[in-house]
């Protein structure tokens, strides 16, 4: 007896390009035509208009547009294919599909060219300006403007709906080079500061136009370079990354370690190269990621939503000040920062005891609010009358020292100084996160994200461990407001609004829950390119759409990738479990029609041991 197993895609079939589903068609290209509009009217065009990414064909403004055909042509024109059914082949149905979904939406915007030029509506929509009717048409009037935004639109749409049709090779050259030309550009600020501090200006002298972004010929070149790059060393890539999933044991330590030894090394000498303002940003960068790891035990590990987790950030702020502050209104011991860390440890542990015994029973959405109230009642007993006397109010507490080693006083004045004492203390941030996260304490957090209850019947005293991963949680935290008030200088109630919370969140999210580098990732893509809620990033022309852009992106990760970009093998088993199963199954099978196969082939026509 034999079994064989069909792919259900293995049938396919080649249809006609006439044979066009028209109604999903125009659905997806008025899609594409609101979305272009919407895009226009909040003023993202315009906004974004002078930041260059090559010159002079393309700014981060037309970005903010063209995005937008290419990806609703690209997923237009994919198949969903059921169990059993044929899959159609990729071919020129497939590209009249994304061309057609483009052009509606560039017809989209040729309308709102026609109602700016004819009406003035700038009352109620502000950005419905002149400006925005000149980005569009190319400063060549409303005629040119409409066709070109019909013709590009419907290109794009085109070659979106390509990526099914063009090989894999192809695909993932075309795909690298893109990427690799969109990273390069939004790196300029980095690849200039850094090539300056090892003496190489000429090169960017030669990639950049002195108006920013890369020139025309330098992107063709990287362009064909990148893409040269991705033919050689792409499997080769792909291989060793294959090879260090597969490491077990030993093995697998070892590859780390020498991993997490070479990135420690950049770490500490490419800051040596970096000027004032990018040491600044990895600073910020590195105490965002001092909350994200604290945030990451609580949310990631012990599946406790917290939104009030400044209130930990602004107690260990506040209390650094207190103690270390000539000017501290009621109480100025003026204490060395190494003694004042310790008692902001035990406060915060206590704090973190406070908030966490009276919500620690609830549950989902009432546990959310409970904590998001707690965060904003922090802030507001600092800036209350109250407690003016003793915190300052909103006048804060100011003239807080730096951090004295003996032999340097790290400040804010000396970005790369600050730096390596935040590197020092994510660097324990993450040593205190591993640890936890393979002991005994760190599978209980996970028996209690996956299932309370059967956690609970194990054995698990699950008040007491949610209550340590909050005291845990909160002394991170505190860290990072220490810190921040001895760079700064000075302590504000302002800067511990409940957005802060959100961003640490949206980090975790998007980097991935329960996994230290899928924060460190989400730490350096979002704060390092957006920034956080007063700090510029690398984007600095994203700083008014910056919170519709966080919005977008965890919007979609939940939808889309709700284990984050680098997520942790069992937070994945955990979200997709049901695939898994299923794909457990059919390994089964599979292996159980291998084995009748090899047994039908030792056995012979009859069923009968071959004779010996």
């Amino acid at each position: 007896m034999s079994a064989t197993m069909t792919s259900p895609s293995a049938a396919t079939y080649r249809p006609r390009v006439s044979d066009q589903d028209w109604r999903r068609i125009a659905t997806w290209g008025g899609l594409c035509a609101l979305f272009l509009i919407l895009v226009s009217l909040i003023g993202m065009p315009v906004g974004l208009d002078r930041r260059i990414l090559i010159h002079p064909v393309l700014s981060l403004g037309y970005l903010s547009l063209l995005w937008i055909p290419l990806v609703l042509g690209y997923v237009v024109s994919k198949h969903v294919v059921l169990e059993g059914m044929a899959a159609p082949e990729p071919g020129a149905r497939d590209l009249v599909t994304g061309l057609v979904t483009g052009a509606i939406g560039g017809v989209g915007l040729a309308v709102l060219l026609l109602g700016i030029d004819n009406f003035n509506i700038r009352d109620p929509l502000v950005n419905w300006s002149p400006q925005l009717l000149s980005l569009l048409t190319y400063e060549r009037g409303l005629g040119f403007g409409a066709v070109a935004c019909i013709a590009i639109c419907a290109f794009l749409g085109l070659v979106g709906s390509s990526i099914h049709v063009v090989p894999a090779t192809v695909r993932r050259v075309v795909s690298f080079a893109a990427y690799g030309l969109l990273l390069v550009s939004v790196l300029e600020s980095a690849i200039s500061d850094l090539s300056e501090g090892f003496g190489l200006e000429w090169l960017t002298d030669i990639m950049f136009a002195k108006r920013g972004g890369l020139t025309l010929i330098s992107s063709v070149v990287l362009a064909v370079l990148l893409g040269v790059l991705s033919v050689v060393f792409g499997g080769r890539v792909k291989s060793a990354t294959t090879r260090y999933r597969e490491l077990e044991g030993l093995e697998r330590q070892r590859a780390s370690t020498i991993l997490f030894v070479v990135v420690a090394a950049l770490c500490i000498v490419l800051p040596l190269f970096l000027g004032t303002i990018m040491n600044e940003l990895l600073a910020n960068v590195g105490l965002f990621l001092l909350l994200a790891l604290g945030l990451n035990i609580v949310v990631g590990l012990a599946g406790i939503l917290d939104l009030g987790y400044v209130a930990f950030f602004a107690v260990g702020g506040y209390t650094t000040a207190v103690l270390t502050s000539a000017d501290s209104p009621f109480f100025a011991p003026e204490l060395h920062f190494g003694i004042t860390l310790v008692i902001v440890v035990v406060i915060a542990g206590i704090t973190g005891l406070v908030i966490g015994a009276p919500v620690i029973r609830m549950r989902g959405d009432y546990l959310a609010i409970v904590t998001l109230g707690f965060g904003e009642i922090i802030r507001l007993l600092f800036m209350s009358d109250w407690l003016k006397p003793y915190f300052g109010g909103a006048q804060g507490i100011t003239n807080v020292p730096g951090v004295d080693l003996g032999f340097a006083t790290i400040k804010g004045t000396d970005p790369r100084s600050v730096f390596y004492l935040v590197l020092v203390f994510c660097a324990l941030a993450i040593y205190i996160s591993w640890r936890l996260q393979v002991s005994r304490l760190g599978r209980a957090w996970m028996a209690i994200r996956e299932d309370e209850q059967v956690a609970e019947a194990m054995g698990i005293n699950t008040v007491n461990t949610k209550l340590l991963a909050f005291v845990v949680g909160a002394i991170l935290a505190s860290f990072s407001g220490a810190i921040l008030v001895a760079k700064v200088g000075s302590v504000f109630p302002n800067s511990f609004m409940i957005l802060v919370s959100i961003i640490i969140l949206v980090v975790v999210i998007v980097g991935g829950m329960g996994n230290i580098l899928g924060v460190i990732v989400g730490s350096f893509v979002l704060i390092g390119v957006l920034g956080g809620p007063r700090q510029p990033g690398l984007l600095q022309e994203f700083q008014t759409f910056k919170l519709l852009i966080y919005g977008a992106l965890l919007v979609f990760m939940m939808l889309k990738r709700p284990e984050g970009l680098v997520p942790s093998a069992r937070r994945s088993q955990e979200l997709h479990q049901e695939e898994f199963l299923q794909d457990v199954w059919l390994k089964g099978e599979d292996h159980e029609a291998e084995e009748a196969s090899e047994h039908a082939a030792e056995t012979g026509p009859g069923g009968d041991e071959p004779p010996t």
